[in-house]
């Protein structure tokens, strides 16, 4: 019978026994579903959707190491694989939905309509991103390894910081920008379907962003009511507050993939003489 064992001395990396069944379960919705994206990126050739595959086969690695650590809870490896994996994972579906914003932009012709112009979008936003990564990745590394819990949560605060104040720029960013081209109405377009293919990729930026946020605040509570608190003692939130939502994350992107966006030739233009940028500009004049 499995029993929960001290690291060293009375020192307890777990403060639960780890659930084999739940994280076997999450290692196979993972594989799975990072299966269906990595299926779509190669049929379309989007590339740029690397990233996130990586994220997704980190959740896979993550969860398989919970679903072996029931029996290993007194050995360094399993937790530091687990606790850094899927901790930092997320940044990397984020990192991804950046980059589909940018070339959505570029896609309908609209870079004027970006607050940041769109060869810096998402350069910013993916650097914040990295920056976020490196910071919680130390941060779990530091908690895990020389068992120092308070410093290395506090690093791992403010990688989180870092990934939710991008993240509510990003927003920002995508609203504003969905709002301005929306002005135009430039409902008038010469490509097949591309105006709903857009729109439906919006949505999904939209849902997947309020997913990752909600995650990433859940983290930052975990952290800030510290090492012995309720959500780290117990391992139901976990999986409610981030193994469901990050599955989830995965499906949707799989759901609405942005393989559409591969060739970055293609162009979304009005049937108008204006694109939509120009005809924006030449509105706000008017109404000045």
């Amino acid at each position: 019978m499995a029993e929960l064992k001290p690291y060293r001395g009375d020192y307890y990396l777990w403060l639960y026994l780890p659930s084999t069944a739940a994280g076997a379960l999450f290692t196979t919705l993972f594989v799975l579903s990072t299966a269906f994206v990595a299926w779509r990126m190669i049929r379309s050739r989007a590339w740029f959707c690397i990233v996130f595959i990586i994220g997704g086969l980190l959740q896979v690695v993550g969860y398989a190491a919970r679903s072996v650590a029931r029996n290993k809870t007194d050995q360094l490896m399993p937790y530091v694989i687990q606790s850094t994996f899927i901790l930092v994972s997320p940044a990397l579906f984020a990192a991804s939905v950046y980059m589909v914003l940018g070339r959505i932009i570029r896609s309908l012709n609209a870079e004027s309509l970006s607050i940041i112009p769109t060869k810096w979008l998402t350069k910013i936003f993916v650097t914040g991103d990295v920056i976020s990564f490196v910071v919680q990745a130390s941060g779990a590394g530091i908690m895990a390894s020389s068992g120092s819990m308070s410093t290395g949560e506090n690093i791992i605060l403010g990688g989180l910081f870092v990934q939710i104040i991008v993240f509510g720029i990003f927003v920002i960013t995508s609203a504003l920008f969905h709002s301005r081209y929306n002005s135009t109405q430039a409902a008038h377009i010469t490509y097949a379907d591309s105006d709903q293919q857009w729109r439906k990729i919006m949505h999904m930026l939209y849902a997947v962003s309020g997913l990752i946020m909600v995650r990433s605040t859940f983290r930052v509570v975990e952290y800030i009511m510290g090492h012995d608190s309720y959500l780290l003692a117990n391992e139901w939130p976990l999986y409610v507050f981030d193994a469901v939502l990050m599955f989830f994350v995965v499906v949707l992107f799989g759901w609405r993939f942005p393989g559409y966006l591969a060739n970055s030739k293609t162009k979304i233009t009005p049937d108008a003489e204006s694109s939509p940028s120009e005809q924006y500009m030449m509105d706000m004049r008017e109404a000045r």
